[in-house]
């Protein structure tokens, strides 16, 4: 007997996508870009405030 499946990726990328398009609709091809190059630098940021926090950690 299968155990219940408490979570789908497909299903979790799926509604991802949506959002992104939600949020991309009707916007240029310059606003996209920028749309695009702000979540790269977000997410550089993140990185860094973890891998800093991470290495006080192991001090």
């Amino acid at each position: 007997m299968k155990a219940k499946k408490t979570f789908d990726c497909v299903r979790m990328r799926r509604r991802g996508a949506e959002q992104v398009m939600k949020q991309l609709e009707g916007k240029s091809l310059q606003e996209q870009l920028e749309y695009w190059q702000k979540g790269t630098e977000d997410l550089k940021r993140l990185q860094q405030k973890l891998k800093e926090r991470g290495s006080r950690a192991n001090k």
